[in-house]
Order: C-alpha cells, then sequence, then structure tokens
C-alpha cells in the first residue's frame, strides 16, 4: 500500500506515545530464557515484536498474549530443537537469536527479505560465535545460514562494534547461561554505546549479573547463571515518538506526547534537546513533551550516533531549519534495512531538499519556505524512512506518494493513525 502525503499548516492533539520496541524486544527474549512465566506489560505490537514472539514459540516458549500484556513461560537454558527460523525483516531479533541457537545441534534461518535484511552483514557476531566453538554455515556474511553449536564455550571473546552494537547484545543475553565465565572485549568502536546501556538495564532486571568497563569496551559475564521470570513493564518509544515530534516542530502545532520518560535510557531521549537547540518551543516534564511548533527551526550540528533511530526524522526538520545542519558520527546508518544515508537522501532530493552526504554525515541546506513535492518517492522497504519522508510532505507544497508505506508496520503500525489524529492530510491508495 502507497501513502498520499498532503501538505498540512496545523497539527493539533495530544497521544500516548507507542511502547518501546527495544525494550519490547529485549523483554520478549529474557522473558524466553528464564524458567517460569513472566509478564510484559504495555508490549509494542509491531513486526520486530511479532518475529521474536515466533521465533521464541518455535523454540519452545509458551507464549500467550492480549493488547496490554504478553504472558511466556520460558525454556530456560533449553531451547526446543527445531529445524528453521523465520526471523522476517528483523536483523536485532536475527542478531539476538542466532546466540540462542547456538545453544542446539542445528537450526537454518531463512531468507525472507532478500532485498533488505538479506543485504545486511552478520561477519562480526559470526567470527565471534565460531570462536565459541560454534559452526555457522553462511553466504558471505548474510542470510540465509545455517548455526550448528550445541555446546558453545565461554571463556574470552572478541567482537568488533564498528558495525553495529547488536552482535555485542546477542553476545551479553547468552554468555549468562554458558558453563563458563566469559570476558568479553569489544574491537574497534562501539557504535550506538546507549542500546547496549538498554541491554544492559534489561540484564540487571533479569538477575542477571555483568561487569561492565565505563566506556562499555570489556565486560565479565560470571557463567552458570539464571534468568528470573517476573513482571516487566514497557515505556514509551523515542524513536518512533521522534517523528511524531519532528512532524509538530515543522507546522504550526499544539501537540502533546505522554509516556516519555525524562530518565530513560533510550539514547534517541536525545531528540527532545536536538528539537529544542533547533528553536523548537517545547517542554518536557513528568514524563510528557508538549510541542507548540512555529514551522520556524535553526540549523545546528549533532552527533548522531547519540540518538541514531532518532536522525532521519531530526533530518527531516532540518530541511526547513534556517542554515545548514550537519548530523555526523552516522555510519553506522548505511547498514540498516537500507543504506539510511544514500538512500533516503536520494528521495529527499526528489522531494526538493539540499542535501548531500559524506561517509559518516549528512549535510542538510535549510529552505525554510519548504519544498516542491509533488513525486513518487521509494521508502526502500524501510519503517524509518518512511516516517521520515512523511514530515517533509507535511511542508511540501504539492502531495508525495510514497511507496510500500505499509511496511512503518516494522516498528509503528500505527504510525499514520496517530498523525491523521493529530490533523495531518495521510491517506492509503493501492
Amino acid at each position: 500500500m502507497d501513502m498520499i502525503v498532503t501538505p498540512t499548516g496545523k497539527l493539533n492533539g495530544e497521544i500516548q506515545a507507542l511502547s518501546s520496541k527495544n525494550y519490547t524486544t529485549r523483554y520478549l527474549l529474557v522473558s524466553a530464557l528464564a524458567e517460569g512465566t513472566s509478564t510484559i506489560l504495555y508490549p509494542a505490537h509491531s513486526e520486530d515484536g511479532e518475529a521474536m514472539r515466533r521465533c521464541i514459540r518455535d523454540l519452545g516458549a509458551i507464549v500467550e498474549e492480549d493488547e496490554e500484556k504478553i504472558v511466556i513461560t520460558g525454556f530456560g537454558r533449553h531451547p526446543r530443537p527445531t529445524k528453521e527460523l523465520d526471523v522476517g525483516n528483523a536483523g536485532a531479533v536475527l542478531r539476538f537469536i542466532m546466540s540462542v541457537a547456538a545453544l542446539l545441534p542445528e537450526v537454518h534461518f531463512l531468507n525472507s527479505y532478500p532485498a533488505s535484511l538479506g543485504k545486511r552483514p552478520h561477519d562480526d557476531l559470526i567470527v565471534a560465535l565460531e570462536s565459541m566453538g560454534v559452526k555457522i554455515e553462511h553466504q558471505n556474511g548474510r542470510l540465509p545460514m545455517t548455526i550448528k553449536g550445541g555446546n558453545p564455550r565461554g571463556g574470552k571473546i572478541q567482537v568488533s562494534g564498528s558495525v553495529s552494537s547488536q552482535f555485542l547484545s546477542s553476545l551479553l543475553f547468552i554468555t549468562p547461561l554458558l558453563d563458563e565465565d566469559s570476558e568479553i572485549e569489544v574491537l574497534h568502536d562501539l557504535k550506538s554505546k546507549v542500546v547496549i546501556g538498554q541491554t544492559l538495564e534489561v540484564l540487571a532486571q533479569a538477575g542477571i549479573v555483568i561487569e561492565a568497563s565505563e566506556d562499555l569496551m570489556f565486560f565479565r559475564i560470571p557463567g552458570k547463571q539464571k534468568y528470573k521470570a517476573q513482571t516487566y513493564t514497557v515505556q514509551g518509544d523515542y524513536p518512533g515518538s521522534a517523528a511524531i515530534l519532528a512532524a509538530a516542530a515543522v507546522t504550526e502545532s499544539d501537540v502533546v506526547v505522554h509516556r516519555l520518560m525524562e530518565d530513560s535510557k533510550q539514547g534517541e531521549r536525545a531528540v527532545v534537546d536536538v528539537l529544542r537547540a533547533m528553536n523548537v518551543p517545547l517542554t518536557h516534564k513528568d514524563g510528557i513533551v508538549h510541542v507548540q511548533g512555529n514551522g520556524r527551526l535553526k540549523a545546528g550540528e549533532f552527533d548522531g550516533d547519540e540518538f541514531t533511530d532518532g536522525v532521519l526524522a531530526m533530518v527531516a526538520a532540518a530541511v526547513f531549519a534556517e542554515g545548514t545542519s550537519r548530523f555526523y558520527n552516522v555510519e553506522n546508518l548505511r547498514y540498516k534495512e537500507c543504506d539510511r544515508i544514500t538512500d533516503y537522501l536520494t528521495e529527499l532530493r526528489k522531494a526538493g531538499a539540499r542535501v548531500e552526504e559524506k561517509r559518516d554525515e549528512i549535510i542538510v541546506h535549510g529552505r525554510p519556505e519548504g519544498v516542491e513535492g509533488g513525486v513518487e518517492i521509494d521508502a526502500h522497504y524501510d519503517h524509518r524512512v518512511i516516517m521520515a519522508l512523511t514530515i517533509v510532505g507535511l511542508r511540501s507544497a504539492q502531495p508525495i506518494r510514497i511507496k510500500d508505506a505499509h511496511h512503518v508496520a516494522k516498528s509503528y503500525p500505527i504510525y499514520f493513525d496517530h498523525l491523521k489524529s493529530l490533523g495531518a492530510q495521510v491517506e492509503w491508495t493501492e
């Protein structure tokens, strides 16, 4: 399904922030790795969450759910043997489950999205798991792959953090269950350190003990630990809300978003500070962000690695700022559902934005007068690109058509419902 975004000058209303996809995915995993029954309150309903639920079910967890909670009886250290797993288009789910699959003699991972996840590399995790005695058959580091494990060894493990922090998270979830104590050394740079903070927070809530260096480049993990079955409450999602807040920033608005905690460990919490720095009138108090936008923004320079999943939405806001904005330290955007630098900027240019790229930077020459629009845009099956391009459509002179916009469901199935409730003119079309 395609989405027609018609220019919309004003947005007004209140919404409850979507529940966090990152936390939901992690809570699902630690619940499955516990022996006993856990409850997850206010889970995010997304394709990523669905992929994780499908995989842990296939591995032997009992999963019961309704709108407000998910109840999981876990399999602990003993997943049920299964021939194959389908993670859909969910890179984080694949990478987390690869380590769990290493507990089994043989598991095959399907390549359901060859044009998206099928293109993403997983070499760094493959190398780490192979050093633990796991055999992996793969296509140049990509899906499809077969993992032949059964008894992975702990001990001294090295993993590169230069492409993705998800490889490290994957190892942090599995090493506590191994017989041996482990030491994990992160090589090169570590991307998205804030997301590792979320992983460590969830592990601590699950009763797992991990000693981490201050720079998050070295970890000591005692073996023979057990995950504790318990109740988890999912907080509001900053990455998805970043797009709503940016939409409010570029229009005349009076928009309130609830359930965005000030003390959240989500790195994308920084988008509130980014918008403040761009002179957007807003307040953030008691878990409520209130934007009273006037459509006038000021350009700025921002370290995108602090809010990786919010960068595209902030770039969309910067398209309408006075001056030139720079988002640096963002090379890891190239290794997502699509190349979120080259692919995204190609589509922004179609709509009339003045943007340029470097290897690890996005530079935006603002157009406060707005952009032309009137084009069909390819969102490359990427939920974050879809959300960000919608923001640009709100300030275009002519409507834009976003192809295959239904892929927004990967993380935010009700994104367009929320925008519509605030007054945005968005319509589905075949």
